[in-house]
């Protein structure tokens, strides 16, 4: 058992202790006696960042509300957390009881990043749980795994033993009621396992056998037991309405990177951006109701005491009764000053109207992403927005008391030109002349303009999962080219880390051997990849060189339309014959239709019949 008092004696000689302390308003307590199933929900990354994640806040409150399940929570130590834990030999602990996570019967992670790996390593290693799943024996742990880089799970495939597709409202309760009764029974690991290969959407990666070309492409991904499907295809949850959403949700006694409460308004996307994974694996756009997220946020005002409302969703401007929402919210709780937040807005779904009601309180944050410089290459991918509609906007930003507007840009787009890099600029100077276009007394003073821009990472299930990532030379040089073009009044240009991204296109894309390769990098030193202080580019280069492993082979190449890809045996149902379609229609410059508007075919009314 875990020694309290040394760990009250450590948690007073690191940073941020209360990352470690658990004991906040709506935490969920139980007795562990009365309980037959413990779930570690961990999240590899520290505390701010996993208690921000609204899937974690969901399956936490929904596994709880089981009589016969506790779900706990652990986050990745800080690096000097980490440090007096192994020197004082304390094992990773859970927030509600501080037990040992492996004392629990699931460990299940949430993949949100690809560069969040090695924490997954680190975690279970401080826990002392084997890394390798086929060392794993009868008193370990199943280690589970979710999020969107779930879907191509393969360089995690030697450390998970399942995985789960899809949404896990439903897809969660039917594992444990069925490890329930297997735990009844006594029975071994790999009962178990192909049991719940059976349930509609888990995958367990060591029931499938990889076959590659003497080239290094895949060959074959087959099942090596009648008890695993030949494709696992991803669970949705129909009716949001009906689905559970937790009417409360942990209050973190320090701040977090989303300290708020979060109203889902729906789940998919139908705009279709080709270079979008989460556009494309979160098919079909399924929309809470209007009465529901005004009973949702109610309680969960109550409950919490925030006094701030994030609508979230990937589009939240294309919730079909968006204004009528907002207006409703914003005289519901006025005389509580409690402000509504919106995470980036589309250019083509903005008014003036609406931008003053959300203001009426408190005035936030502007946030819009053109994602491209040119008209042109928004079209090849499929962005569907124009430059009046960008001159619309921040006009009406303007004109309604906003002087800060921030701009997302991606570079390394396919078909990209010195042109389209020129039109960023282009655009951030139009951004600036539609301030002073307007009568000094209609403008707040203090202009600020934020151009940010993230490198393109081709993603599995995507129209651009066959194209090669620029290399990081020619994203420096992209970069580079942006920092002089932007060199304005006004203006300040962020950038993100070429070699970050070039990291993640080699996992996004991987295939099994660079579970090798992680675990090099993890022995390595490499830890909290995704910050900037920790992040060591010559420890994950000597892992590939160490496992003969070539990343670019991963993050430079072309693919081919026939090319056997990684995850070909995971089913989000979007067919490939669609992204196929998509990527060449990219490449003429043609659009394709909101598939609200226009059905495009892209095979997930097939699978899910009149759900969209």
């Amino acid at each position: 058992m875990l020694d309290r008092k040394l760990l009250d004696r450590v948690l007073g000689q690191v940073s941020r202790p209360v990352r470690y302390m658990g004991n906040e308003y709506n935490m969920v307590e139980k007795d562990p006696e009365d309980v037959s199933i413990r779930f570690a929900f961990a999240f590899p990354d520290v505390y701010e960042v996993g208690m921000s994640h609204l899937g974690m806040k969901i399956l936490y409150h929904l596994m709880n509300e089981r009589e016969d399940t506790y779900c706990e929570r652990v986050f990745a130590p800080w690096v000097d957390m980490e440090e007096k834990m192994r020197e004082n030999r304390i094992p990773l602990f859970t927030l509600e009881t501080r037990d040992p996570v492996s004392k629990f019967d699931f460990v299940g992670f949430t993949l949100q990043y690809e560069m969040c790996y090695t924490n997954l390593l680190n975690m279970l290693d401080l826990a002392g749980i084997p890394l390798l799943a086929k060392d794993r024996t009868q008193q370990d742990p199943f280690v589970i795994a979710g999020g969107p880089c779930a879907y191509n799970a393969e360089p995690l495939a030697d450390f998970l033993d399942l995985v789960a597709m899809g949404e896990g409202e439903q897809q969660i309760g039917e594992l444990l009621d069925l490890y329930g009764e297997w735990k009844k029974k006594d029975g071994d690991r790999e009962s178990f396992l192909r049991q719940a290969a059976a349930i509609p959407g888990v995958y367990v990666p060591q029931f499938y056998d990889v076959t590659y070309r003497d080239d290094g492409q895949v060959e074959s991904v087959n099942p090596n037991t009648a008890a695993a499907p030949d494709r696992i295809a991803k669970r949705i949850v129909r009716d949001l309405d009906s689905t559970y959403y937790p009417d409360r949700m942990i209050v973190p006694f320090m701040d977090i990177v989303h300290d708020r409460i979060v109203l889902e308004l729906f789940r998919g996307c139908s705009r279709g951006c080709r270079f979008c994974q989460a556009g494309m694996i979160y098919r079909p756009v399924r929309e809470r109701s209007m009465d529901k997220l005004l009973e949702l946020a109610d309680k969960l005002v109550k409950n919490t005491g925030y006094e701030e409302i994030s609508l979230s969703s990937l589009s939240t401007s294309d919730y079909s009764r968006l204004e009528d929402l907002v207006k409703q919210l914003m005289e519901r709780f006025r005389d509580k000053r409690i402000s509504l937040s919106l995470p980036s807005l589309r250019l083509d779904s903005f008014s003036r109207d609406f931008i003053e009601e959300i203001q009426k309180v408190r005035k936030t944050g502007l946030t819009f992403a053109p994602e491209a410089g040119t008209q042109r290459l928004r079209d090849v991918i499929n962005k569907g927005v124009t430059e009046d509609d960008l001159v619309r906007s921040v006009t009406d930003a303007f004109v309604s008391g906003w002087n800060t507007v921030k701009l997302y840009f991606m570079i390394g787009l396919p078909t990209e030109t010195e042109e389209d890099l020129q039109g960023i600029a282009g655009l951030a100077r139009l951004v600036t002349d539609c301030y002073y276009g307007l009568e000094r007394e209609k403008r707040q003073k203090g202009l600020r303009i934020t151009v940010s821009t993230s490198s393109f990472v081709p993603k599995p299930f995507t129209p651009f999962q066959w194209e090669p990532q620029n290399t990081m030379e020619e994203l420096r040089e992209k970069q580079g080219f942006l920092r002089k073009a932007l060199r304005m009044k006004h203006v300040e240009y962020n950038w993100h880390d070429p070699e970050l991204s070039f990291l993640e296109a080699v996992f996004a894309r991987g295939d099994r051997r660079l579970g090798a390769v992680l675990l090099s990098a993890w022995k390595n030193g490499a830890r909290f990849d995704s910050w900037a202080d920790q992040f060591h580019m010559e420890g994950w280069m000597d892992a590939f060189r160490q496992n003969h492993l070539d990343p670019g082979f991963y993050a430079y190449r072309k693919r081919e339309r026939d090319e056997v890809l990684p995850w070909d045996h995971i089913d989000v149902g979007v067919s490939k014959a669609f992204l196929w379609k998509e990527k060449e229609k990219a490449g003429r410059g043609e659009r394709t239709p909101d598939c609200r508007v226009s059905c495009a075919g892209c095979g997930i009314r097939g699978t899910w019949e009149g759900i969209c």
